[in-house]
């Protein structure tokens, strides 16, 4: 059982981490116009071009880890756009009362992502995952027999 047990939690774990990124792209495309006002509002510059580079990393970045398909490289994208959005648009720091803590929990929230998203850079996306299964497949294959050159045979 336990031989199950590791990967189904990592599986689980990449299915729970990466379902907000996706529905946050999501979001974003079917309301682009509202997500590009609250950018505005926060100051941001270049709205179109941060737009889509967010629901291009939010959605490349989950569904690679979603699916454990370079799941390392897919959790370095989540984290290139957790880590900016997460100063841009829940900075406590500058709320006064509810809305402080509101923007403080939204913060917390986001650097427990980022620690599991650090955990799927260390340890790669687990057993249950498209990388493990190429991963077995190519150890699996029987490798050619190398042909020996005539330099490494002693002929000159």
């Amino acid at each position: 059982m336990a031989e199950y047990c590791s990967p189904l939690a990592a599986l689980c774990g990449r299915i729970l981490l990466s379902a907000i990124f996706l529905l946050s792209a999501f979001g974003k495309m079917m309301d682009w116009s509202g997500t590009a006002a609250g950018m505005e509002k926060h100051g941001m510059v270049a709205v179109p071009f941060f737009l889509a580079g967010a629901i291009a990393l939010e959605l490349g970045g989950g569904l690679s880890v979603l699916l454990g398909l370079k799941a390392r490289w897919g959790a370095v994208a989540l984290l290139v756009f957790i880590v900016p959005a997460t100063l841009i648009f829940h900075n406590f720091w500058a709320e006064d009362g509810a809305a402080r803590m509101n923007q403080m929990t939204n913060f917390m929230k986001n650097i427990a992502i980022m620690g599991g998203l650090l955990t799927v850079v260390a340890h790669g996306a687990g057993g249950f995952s498209i990388d493990n299964w190429r991963h077995s497949r190519s150890e699996a294959r029987p490798t050619a027999r190398r042909s020996i050159e005539p330099a490494e045979a002693g002929v000159p």
